[in-house]
């Protein structure tokens, strides 16, 4: 069975916790991103570490290996995005497709270790890019494509949102 797409807009996360994770995207700033985010890297890293990573506990959900290297490019495209805000005037983010990029990717053929590597890098640069955020930038604005409209503090909810979210999904 294929994955099902997630198509949801996930933006209600800024207005309230979520009920799966618990996490609270309204807290989220960059400054807590810069400390965050190395601070889950280890998590991650003892989830590549299991056994049968590669398995998919149920076809229609990525495994953990799959999991994994989605956050590590989630990483940097909003590692991205955030310096788009910075250097632009109400950007307009290029869409990502997630489930295509997984495939593209081969998400599900990666080593692991690879991964793990590629992750804690990608992470620690988006901890970085997040913690340079000086406090009068915080309310730059950027645009998705649907119109969705972020400032640097609720993008970095979003985010954050994410990388833990997905933590929730495998049990890490």
């Amino acid at each position: 069975m294929a994955i099902i797409p997630d198509d949801k807009d996930w933006t209600w996360v800024l207005e309230r916790p979520c009920p799966e994770c618990g996490f609270n995207a309204s807290k989220a700033t960059p400054a807590t991103a810069a400390t965050m985010l190395p601070a889950v890297l280890p998590r991650w890293q003892s989830a590549l570490r299991r056994a049968n990573v590669e398995d998919r506990t149920r076809p229609d959900t990525w495994s953990v290996l799959e999991y994994a290297a989605h956050v590590s490019e989630l990483f940097c495209v909003f590692t991205s995005r955030l310096e788009l805000m910075l250097s632009e005037d109400n950007p307009t983010f290029a869409d990502w497709d997630q489930d295509q990029a997984a495939l593209d990717g081969s998400y599900s053929t990666l080593d692991p270790d690879d991964v793990a590597r590629d992750l804690v890098q990608n992470g620690l640069d988006a901890a970085a890019a997040f913690g340079a955020v000086t406090g009068d930038q915080w309310g730059r604005r950027g645009l998705r494509s649907n119109g969705s409209e972020f400032t640097v503090v609720t993008l970095t909810g979003y985010f954050m949102h994410d990388v833990v979210h997905h933590l929730h999904d495998v049990n890490a």
